[in-house]
């Protein structure tokens, strides 16, 4: 058996951070959205050009997870953007994790989780946050489970789409 191992994104990296996100991200919800709304999100969040953007952001992190030799699943950390009366410029936020279906179930997701939420701890001295879609129970029962809560809500735009999204704090 092969063990899945974590290691932070770099710059070269940014190729496949993007087609990975752009898969995952299709994979879990894109048949919640009209074609056009998917391909217009995924054209101005999950490009090598944005993605390495990101990834040259010093207040930004990136985590890869491989199996085998392929990337299979990512986390994404950095400051806090969520629209949040208490959010501070001290604040971080777990942007993204998302993990191949393949390997769902299998602790990815919570191995990069852990990764990226001590990064944040050290980097960033306010309260971390993360969003989620109000109807990924899963992805809410794990974020409980290590100590967040809901804090409030917001509507994310996929293309001319708006998700209902909950607002999640620890600490």
């Amino acid at each position: 058996m092969t063990k899945t191992t974590i290691r932070r994104a770099r710059a070269a990296d940014a190729a496949t951070v993007a087609e990975l996100g752009a898969r995952t991200f299709t994979d879990t919800f894109g048949h919640l959205y009209p074609r056009e709304d998917l391909t217009a999100f995924l054209a101005g969040t999950h490009t090598a050009e944005k993605v390495a953007a990101e990834l040259a952001d010093p207040h930004t992190a990136a985590w890869l997870a491989e199996h085998d030799g392929a990337a299979v699943g990512y986390a994404l950390a950095g400051l806090c953007g969520l629209p949040h009366p208490e959010v501070t410029p001290e604040c971080g936020e777990l942007k993204r994790i998302y993990v191949d279906q393949s390997l769902q179930g299998e602790g990815v997701g919570r191995q990069l989780m852990e990764v990226a939420l001590a990064w944040l701890e050290q980097e960033r001295r306010g309260k971390l946050w993360l969003g989620v879609w109000s109807g990924n129970l899963g992805a809410q029962r794990l974020y409980e489970r290590n100590g967040f809560r809901k804090v409030g809500e917001y509507g994310f735009r996929v293309g001319g789409s708006v998700d209902h999204e909950f607002i999640m704090r620890r600490g």
